[in-house]
């Protein structure tokens, strides 16, 4: 049988899918098969039949070669719709995405980023900027141009030394004289890079700085006068006790 002939049988069977067949074969075990034709696949030239028991309590797969099978018989006809759907050729249905709280990720991010950069000022010097970093490390700071403000309220110019802090009529003397101190006896303040009587180490300037944040924090709570005794004297009708 020629390549012609088996291209023509590969067709018929394919187009009889899920029929019940009776093939003719050249297998010396079993030359004449019957059962429903499962499939038949033009790229291995092969061909699958489900074959029953005669009571149909149990059924057989068997795959041969379109070569070995010299005709077929159709016993009953498929199927209207071969009893066969083919895969949808779709992908699987994705999940939803939570967007929002990815872009609120995202935007936290961002936020982070610009406050570590804003940080950072490339218009002054490393002591400059280490000074920055060590106050910053204990207390609320930010940059206004080549200044550091610290609080909000004290505003720390160049060359960054105590007396370099200013503030405001409404800000507490003492709170003023206390960000002098931090700054004087800073460890990171430029002022103080060639003066040892100044320097601190740097625990006693952390425990500064942390005095400073525990005393501006503290609530002070006034006393409340005790109140003092009433004396009523006995009660109507009765009598009092000795």
């Amino acid at each position: 049988m020629g390549p012609s002939a088996i291209v023509s049988l590969e067709n018929a069977l394919s187009g009889v899918i899920g029929a019940r067949i009776r093939l003719q074969t050249s297998l010396p075990s079993q030359a004449t098969m019957e059962g429903t034709l499962f499939t038949a696949c033009p790229i291995t030239s092969l061909v699958a039949i489900t074959t029953t028991t005669a009571s149909n309590t149990s059924s057989t797969h068997h795959i041969l070669p379109i070569s070995s099978i010299h005709s077929f018989t159709i016993l009953s006809a498929p199927p209207a719709s071969n009893g066969f759907t083919s895969p949808p050729n779709t992908a699987p249905p994705l999940s939803n995405v939570p967007t929002a709280a990815l872009l609120a990720r995202a935007d936290a991010a961002v936020a982070r980023l610009k406050e570590a950069a804003s940080r950072k000022n490339k218009n002054v010097g490393k002591e400059a900027q280490d000074l920055f970093d060590g106050i910053s490390r204990t207390l609320p700071t930010r940059w206004d141009g080549n200044s550091i403000v610290v609080m909000d309220s004290v505003v720390v110019s160049a060359p960054y030394r105590g007396e370099d802090c200013r503030a405001g009529n409404d800000v507490p003397a003492t709170t003023l004289s206390r960000v002098r101190k931090v700054v004087s006896l800073s460890d990171d303040a430029p002022s103080n890079k060639n003066s040892n009587s100044n320097l601190g180490s740097r625990e006693q300037v952390d425990n500064e700085r942390k005095r400073f944040v525990d005393r501006e924090r503290k609530v002070v709570v006034p006393a409340v006068p005790a109140i003092p005794a009433v004396h009523t004297g006995p009660r109507k009708g009765g009598h009092s006790t000795n």
